[in-house]
């Protein structure tokens, strides 16, 4: 390695320890005996049976594991069928435009959007609104990796299928849609990990007694973060890195089967 490429790995090392040492302490922290955020005093696990005793936290996760897994439903079918349209029927640069426009709009604009609309169609705000909300922005996510997706695969499978005698939709079923499977499997999963992370949308469209879990966590640490608020985080933490593990291996898997 020329000696200049040895420099390199100084700030990346730093890049690293940046981003990933404050997790570390957090997670550390959320075992401390203490009720302080900084002193340790010894090593523990009741701050996690405080963190599944608590009722606000439990129904906050409810919510937004509905939430989430209904976007995301929502989110995967009708951006899937969209991005079909943008990269098969349509060339127009505006359609493409107002398709990826909620991934670039900032939040807090799209949540004072949502809730002018919600206002003006005088509809009820609660979990059903939030649900929709998140289908909204998470729809661009969607179209835009599986767009990606199509763009890259052999079309000619698809005209060897239909000069075969298949329909278009026996096409679509028997060639596209496993062609496309790990695109769809990324942007559900991408979907997913926004919906339960997002606090700004949620916040302004959640109507009043509905919280979620992005929303709980706002309103206890604006008294002091505690070891149960650390114990939470690692909680997350660890079902995220479950869902990423997951979904490479998945992908992986899927293209072995590809190759194969």
């Amino acid at each position: 390695m020329p000696r200049f490429r040895r420099w390199l790995v100084f700030p990346l090392l730093g890049v690293y320890g940046f981003l990933y040492v404050p997790i570390v302490i957090l997670a550390v922290l959320s075992f401390n005996e203490s009720g302080l955020p900084t002193a340790w005093t010894g090593f523990s696990t009741k701050w996690y049976g405080a963190l599944f005793s608590n009722d606000l936290i439990l129904r906050g996760a409810r919510t937004t594991l509905v939430v989430a897994l209904g976007a995301t439903v929502l989110a995967t079918i009708i951006g899937t069928l969209l991005a079909l349209g943008l990269e098969r029927y349509s060339r127009s640069v505006l359609f493409d435009a107002f398709a990826i426009a909620p991934a670039v709009v900032p939040d807090i604009v799209l949540a004072i959007g949502l809730l002018a609309f919600y206002t003006m169609i005088q509809f009820t705000l609660g979990t059903v609104s939030v649900l929709f909300a998140h289908v909204t922005f998470n729809i661009a996510f969607v179209t835009a990796v599986v767009r990606t997706r199509l763009h890259n695969f052999d079309q000619q499978l698809e005209e060897a299928s239909l000069d075969l005698g298949a329909t278009e939709l026996r096409t679509f079923f028997r060639v596209t849609l496993p062609l496309i499977a790990p695109g769809i499997l990324a942007a559900a999963l991408l979907s997913f990990t926004l919906s339960v992370d997002e606090f700004v949308i949620a916040f302004f469209t959640r109507g009043a007694g509905v919280e979620t879990l992005p929303t709980v966590i706002y309103s206890m640490v604006r008294f002091g973060i505690t070891p149960e608020i650390n114990a939470l985080a690692v909680v997350l933490l660890g079902l995220s890195f479950t869902v990423v593990v997951v979904s490479q291996r998945l992908i992986g898997l899927r293209r072995v089967v590809d190759n194969a």
